[in-house]
């Protein structure tokens, strides 16, 4: 049974989570805004793929699966931003037919930001990410790797489920949670008929 030291320890770690995230939801609004400003400086200058010793996000990173342990290492990955709105066309055209507007991508760039960051670690899966700032050219996510082959992660029981052979290069098969996003499994039941058992299956009448 806890004691009351513990129990006023969660409870104070609670409130730090709670005021983090509260922070992160408008960050012009609050002192992350500033910090924001400054990092995107020093991010632009650094690589497209970044190992980083603690998350950015700490409340983020813990709700989706991260754990200050060996085998465990977060990556902040780089990738451009915008849509896939193509230049005007001069020729004759019916507007349905230009090919201008309503184009979206097969993948998104969160999932783009994932594959990076897992190529970059071919040793490790991608668990999750997370977005933590973006600018006038570039958007900036930090991915969450596991080793599946670390002793740690083996004994862990919360996470040895990513060392199973239906888990390997899930970041490439669309198995993180913003894979099965884009693949349109957040939706079941009606309208959601053509998402399964997959996109392709149905001509892409799924998306």
């Amino acid at each position: 049974m806890a004691t009351e030291g513990e129990k006023a320890e969660s409870r104070a770690l609670r409130g730090l989570y709670r005021n983090i995230r509260e922070a992160w939801k408008t960050p012009s609004q609050t002192y992350v805004g500033p910090l924001l400003r400054e990092r995107m400086i020093e991010w632009r200058k650094g690589p497209s793929v970044a190992p980083l010793d603690r998350p950015t996000r700490l409340d983020r990173a813990r709700a989706l699966g991260y754990k200050a342990k060996p085998g465990i290492v977060v990556a902040r990955s780089r990738v451009r931003r915008g849509g896939l709105r193509k230049r005007a066309i001069r020729g004759g055209r019916k507007p349905k037919r230009m090919g201008i507007a309503k184009i979206t991508m097969a993948k998104s760039i969160q999932r783009i930001a994932e594959e990076r960051a897992g190529k970059r670690h071919p040793n490790m899966e991608v668990l999750n990410s997370y977005w933590v700032g973006e600018d006038g050219r570039h958007k900036y996510y930090e991915v969450i790797l596991v080793d599946p082959h670390s002793p740690s992660i083996r004994r862990d029981k919360e996470l040895n489920w990513i060392r199973r052979p239906e888990h390997k290069r899930r970041v490439a098969r669309g198995l993180t949670s913003a894979g099965k996003k884009g693949r349109g499994l957040r939706r079941k039941g009606k309208g959601a008929e053509k998402v399964r058992p997959s996109i392709r299956a149905h001509q892409g009448k799924g998306k």
